[in-house]
Parts: structure tokens; sequence; C-alpha cells
């Protein structure tokens, strides 16, 4: 995997990092590889369409503490509007995707903390 551009710590500091837990998944209706996650992030609830469908099974993600990128534009993925970006650890064999790890804090937080 070649490496990414060097940013400043201005760059970082413009990303929104907050704790969500996830309320509902779903398959996407028109994508095989997205969930449909609706997300708990304290002050408001938000639809995040996330690509790991292969590697979690929705009704194993509700209740799940993960970390969400809350500032980024929303757009439409599929016909349905995604409104952030959880993180996830992509563990590659070779050039094949071998897993998907969504990333959570190590203990239960309140949803809505930020990450920083």
């Amino acid at each position: 995997m070649e490496p990414k551009p060097t940013i400043q710590i201005d760059d970082v500091m413009k990303l929104d990092l907050r704790v969500g837990t996830i309320v509902e998944a779903e398959d996407h209706p028109d994508a095989d590889r997205l969930l449909k996650l609706q997300v708990d992030l304290g002050d408001h609830q938000r639809q995040i369409c996330a690509g790991i469908k292969q590697f979690y099974d929705p009704e194993n993600l509700v209740g799940q503490q993960i970390i969400v990128i809350a500032n980024l534009k929303p757009r439409k993925i599929r016909g349905e509007e995604s409104n952030g970006m959880l993180l996830a650890a992509s563990a590659m064999d070779g050039e094949e995707l071998a897993d998907v790890v969504v990333l959570s804090p190590s203990k239960k937080v309140p949803a809505g903390s930020t990450v920083g």
C-alpha cells in the first residue's frame, strides 16, 4: 500500500471524530456490500452507509459503539443518504481484502463523546 501524503496538524484538527452507538443496522436495499446504519451521536441520530456487509451481520452491530467522522459532507450512496463515515481497519492478504474491523472504544462511553 502506498503511503498517503504528509498532512499538517491543522488538517487533523478539522476532523470531528465522535463515538456513536449503532441503534439499527440493515442491508442496503440497492448494494451488495453496504449496510445501512442508524447511529446515535448523543444529541441526534444519523444514517451512515458502510461497506462492511461482507464482514458483519447487521443484528450483531446493534448496540456496538463505533468511531464516526461526524463532519463529513453528506452524500447519496446508491440512493441512500450517508451522513458520516465509520472508521475501520482493513487487513489485506496480498492484494485481497481479508478482513475489516470496525474501530470502537475499549470501554463504553456516552454517545457523542469526542475522540482526539
